[in-house]
């Protein structure tokens, strides 16, 4: 996305935050629905199956879009892991309905195949190898 054009503050909010993870495919909740945006949407969309399109990203100009269902997350979340990316996930810090403003967001999760407290993110069935460098 080039830094020339006037972005929605929805967008900045979210170049803010991806720009203190870069190398993460970020989940950016929008009310009830996870989405990505830019180079993580074309990743999501290829590795996930779900569909790309485009969202408004100000004065005229779209950004590649591609997101889920905020409850399907258990179901994406493990599949991007399984397919080797580090996952930041971005969730509302309050109740949209209690604000007019941009809502509150933050990075509440990263998640990699090494730190993952969830248990359906890695296959139990199998080895799964870790090594750790000091």
């Amino acid at each position: 996305m080039s830094n020339d054009i006037e972005l929605t503050p929805m967008m900045k909010q979210f170049l803010d935050l991806k720009a203190k993870h870069p190398d993460a495919v970020m989940l950016f909740r929008c009310g009830d629905f996870y989405e990505t945006y830019s180079t993580d949407a074309i990743i999501a969309a290829e590795i996930l199956g779900i569909t790309l399109t485009k969202r408004a990203n100000g004065k005229g100009k779209t950004v590649e879009m591609a997101g889920f269902p905020h409850h399907a997350l258990d179901t994406y979340l493990p599949k991007l892991i399984r397919a080797g990316k580090r996952v930041a996930i971005c969730d509302q810090l309050e109740d949209p309905k209690t604000t007019k403003k941009l809502v509150k967001r933050g990075i509440t999760e990263l998640v990699t195949p090494g730190v993952s407290i969830n248990d359906n993110v890695l296959n139990y069935k199998e080895n799964n190898f870790l090594a750790a460098v000091h």
